[in-house]
Formats: C-alpha cells, structure tokens, sequence
C-alpha cells in the first residue's frame, strides 16, 4: 500500500454533502432522514417524478435558484489548487449536484449523481445547461419532446461515468474521501477497491464515516481546515 507521498502520483478524490455543507449548502438527509423537508422517496426516486412531476420539479428549481446564494469554500479552493498544479493523474469524482467546485475552478472532476445546473431529456438522452426554472412538459433544446427532467441520477438508477471512475480507481495510488457518509453506494465502496489495487486511503470528514474502518487513516475536523493542510502538505 503506497502512503509516502514520494509514493504517490495518481490521485482519486471523493467529495460528499460534508465539503458543500460549509458553504450552507443543506446536507442530503437531515434531522428524521428528511431531505429540506420532503422524504428523499418523495423528490429523488423515478418513482417520485411519475407520480408527482410537479413537486419534483419545483424542489430541484428551488435547489437550483439557492446556488446563487452560496460560494466554494476553502476546501473547494484547494482542491481546485491541487488540480491546477499536481503534476500526475487527479480525478476528483463529487457526489453534489451543486457547482461550487465549478465555480472554484477544478478542470479533472465528474459529476457522478448529476448536476442541478443540468436537464435532462428522457426521451432522447441530450443533457443541456440550465439554470432557468423547469417545469414538467418543458421541450428539449434537441428533440423537442416535452420530456425535459434534472439531471439527478434518482435512487435506483445507475450513477455517472463509473467506467472512468473504477478505471481511475484501479491507477490511483491514494484514495482520498471528503465529507461523506460513507453509506451511499457505489461511492462507498471505492475505497475497498482502491486498497485491493494497492492504493492509499486517507479520510477527511467532520466525524466517523460508516466507512471509516476501511480507511487507512482518518482525520476528523471541518473540510475547510482539513482539506487545505493536506493540499499544502502534498505539494510542499
């Protein structure tokens, strides 16, 4: 297992609702495992937007508008720096849907369960830029079909971009997870299949994840402290 940083050259970093939430960006599941509310079975299923398209809609719009209201963070900042200036292979893969890594400037990033800024056409497939309202019915820019949906990938459906992500994973020589529960999967198990290909681990999160047994290291603090020391410590 590499862990020296004379070691390390290609690098995997996984963020979560933990990085965004300093920015006051509401966390996925609050208090009773609502989410701003609403059951995550109610806004975040397939299910959810066949049988109410309308609050489904109206909750991502209302997420939307609000990333007018918050800025990247510290933590958002370094790891922008650590992309602009590491000279390896760096893949940071975010859980969020927000754009606060956007805005902080990362180029090497995946959105692995979507965008908010983002619709999708669930007919043709086309993803589009938004950042105006989308209510139910809206066409597509593409096909015209009055089928436009978020570009959230719903509970149940397959995330983003995994055959990049586990290639990259099967390179890495450090995982690094930031901010996440450590409960959602796929995004859980990254960690166990880094380490089977001979990867560090280090974990940046504000407590214990459900994952934190398989973590070679953990440290335990704000992301906003956290993240830029281990940024200022790798690059020296």
């Amino acid at each position: 297992m590499r862990t020296r940083t004379t070691d390390i050259r290609n690098i995997v970093i996984l963020t979560g609702a933990g990085i965004s939430a300093e920015s006051g960006v509401a966390t996925f599941r609050g208090p009773g495992g609502l989410w701003e509310g609403h059951r995550v079975e109610d806004v975040c299923t397939p299910q959810a937007l066949a049988h109410d398209p309308e609050l489904v809609h109206r909750f991502y719009d209302e997420r939307r508008a609000k990333l007018a209201k918050v800025e990247p963070n510290a933590a958002h900042r370094a790891l922008a720096r650590l992309d602009a200036q590491w000279p390896g292979e760096l893949l940071l893969v975010t859980q969020n849907v927000d754009d606060l890594h956007d805005r902080a400037g990362s180029k090497r990033m995946l959105h692995m369960h979507g965008e908010l800024k983002s619709a999708l056409c669930a007919l043709c497939g086309v993803q589009s830029e938004w950042a105006d309202p989308l209510p139910p019915g809206t066409p597509c820019p593409s096909c015209d079909a009055p089928a436009l949906r978020p570009d959230i990938v719903f509970f149940g459906e397959m995330p983003y971009h995994m055959d990049v992500i586990d290639a990259a994973l099967s390179r890495a020589d450090l995982f690094v997870s930031i901010g996440t529960s450590g409960a959602v999967y796929p995004a859980a198990g990254f960690v166990r299949t880094a380490r089977y290909h001979g990867a560090g681990s280090l974990e940046l999160n504000l407590e214990r994840s459900e994952g934190s047994a398989w973590f070679a290291e953990s440290r335990l603090g704000p992301a906003g402290t956290l993240v830029p020391e281990w940024v200022a410590s790798l690059l020296g």
